[in-house]
């Protein structure tokens, strides 16, 4: 216990002087959602189970176990999207590709494309039809 405390002071302190470099901290959660906080103000605590991020604009509460990646960005993009919600319903199902089927037909439905990038390719394609599907058959990405 005492050494992973040690690695993640360790790790906050690397982070906050990488931070004077970027414009925003995301953290990837395990559902594949993305959350994004401007670095101005940015102060970072923790405890044993969630990570305390406050800024110049909010406040909030992550779940450590949640946490799957947090980096530093200069992109801030979505706040906050599940990858494979194409419908924006908070979910990943099968109406997410016929969503995703009826975009790329027409052009006109309307879609989260940031979550229709399923194989996070910066291009939303049938490809991206593809590894929804397999996401929904394996449930991993």
């Amino acid at each position: 216990m005492k050494k992973t405390i040690i690695t993640m002071l360790i790790a906050l302190v690397a982070m906050v002087a990488n931070a004077e470099t970027y414009n925003y901290l995301k953290f990837t959660k395990t559902n594949g959602s993305t959350v994004t906080y401007s670095v101005e103000g940015l102060k970072l605590t923790y405890d044993n189970s969630n990570v305390y991020v406050t800024n110049a604009e909010t406040s909030a509460t992550i779940a450590l176990a949640e946490v799957q990646d947090m980096y530093f960005s200069n992109e801030g993009g979505s706040s906050s999207f599940i990858r494979g919600d194409v419908n924006n319903d908070g979910t990943v199902s099968i109406s997410d590709v016929a969503a995703l089927i009826d975009y790329m037909i027409d052009n006109t439905t309307i879609i989260n494309l940031d979550a229709a990038d399923c194989n996070a390719d910066q291009n939303v394609s049938i490809a991206d039809v593809s590894a929804l599907i397999d996401y929904l058959l394996n449930h991993s990405w």
